[in-house]
């Protein structure tokens, strides 16, 4: 069922991003890059997608996509300024018109009273005529380490469906 969903979206998400003339890029932690698979499983996607970074250590943050370190230190890699970054990061090294950015504590473990097991981060870059364009999420999802991927997958593409129509 998880698999036909995915598929679903990945179809709409093609269909809306090759009707605007749009290039998609993934800037992806703890999703590992599950969404740019669900992208690439579509026959045709390289129309509208190039290449994807999969930064899981914060040194790939910084290097691959212009995380600052000071956001690193200050923030936590699962923070909004630290997806914030990363989205723009992928949009200016990918030269894509929309990114997203996950960043989150998958589990078992790592999670912590301020940031629990299942916390996701999500960053979303447009650019706005001259300017980048970023919007961010926080969500916070329940069940094991694949459950909680699964979720922040299936929220990424349909949270892109929405910020395309949208913008």
């Amino acid at each position: 069922m998880d698999e036909k969903i995915l598929n679903q979206l990945s179809i709409e998400l093609g269909k809306r991003l090759k009707q605007r003339k749009l290039s998609v890029t993934c800037a992806e932690s703890c999703t590992g890059g599950w969404i740019a698979k669900v992208i690439t499983d579509i026959a045709g996607s390289s129309a509208y997608f190039n290449r994807s970074f999969v930064t899981y250590s914060n040194d790939a943050k910084h290097e691959m996509l212009g995380v600052s370190p000071e956001s690193l230190a200050r923030f936590g890699a699962v923070s909004e300024q630290v997806v914030k970054e990363m989205a723009a990061g992928a949009l200016i090294a990918a030269k894509a018109d929309v990114s997203v950015a996950v960043s989150g504590i998958a589990g078992p473990d790592g999670g912590s009273e301020e940031k629990p097991t299942g916390t996701v981060w999500f960053g979303f870059a447009f650019h706005v005529d001259e300017d980048i364009q970023t919007v961010t999420y926080r969500q916070h999802f329940s069940g094991d380490r694949d459950i909680v991927r699964l979720q922040a997958v299936i929220f990424s593409l349909k949270t892109l469906l929405e910020e395309i129509i949208k913008n």
